[in-house]
């Protein structure tokens, strides 16, 4: 049996400890009672972001804007990321329009941008939106399959 899972809640941002082998199990938070790890991308704000990284899977981040045509066009593919990668990655969209000093402290330059988090260190960033064999494939090249 190997060491259970620090993972965030991303209703309540409450740290819940699971079983390894239990994460594909669709676990619920101990707190709130929600799924912790959902099939859909999480939303990240300036007030969720910090808890959310304290998780013990990486986090892949979308940071797009309303106004971004390719974020808009890139958002089923990460949708259907999350729901292939859900138990082994977590994946958060963060309005980079409604989160301005969060932009600026990750260095947003342009959008959409991706950038994984492993133990609340950025490991990658991507610029640009990409079909799904080739987000999956960049995962698979940091270690996530």
């Amino acid at each position: 049996m190997s060491a259970p899972a620090l993972i965030p809640c991303p209703a309540c941002n409450g740290l819940n400890r699971i079983p390894s082998e239990r994460l594909g199990d669709a676990p619920h938070c101990g707190r709130c009672k929600s799924p912790v790890l959902p099939a859909a991308p999480i939303t990240l704000t300036q007030a969720s972001f910090a808890a959310q990284l304290k998780g013990d899977l990486p986090l892949l981040v979308d940071v797009w804007a309303d106004w971004c045509g390719p974020c808009k066009a890139f958002s089923p593919t990460f949708a259907q990321a999350a729901a292939q990668l859900q138990g082994r990655c977590r994946l958060g969209k963060l309005d980079s329009e409604a989160n301005p000093q969060l932009s600026a402290q990750l260095s947003i330059r342009s959008i959409p941008s991706l950038i994984l988090f492993r133990g609340g260190v950025e490991v990658a960033r991507q610029s640009g939106a990409l079909p799904l064999p080739q987000l999956l494939a960049w995962l698979r090249s940091q270690g996530i399959a």
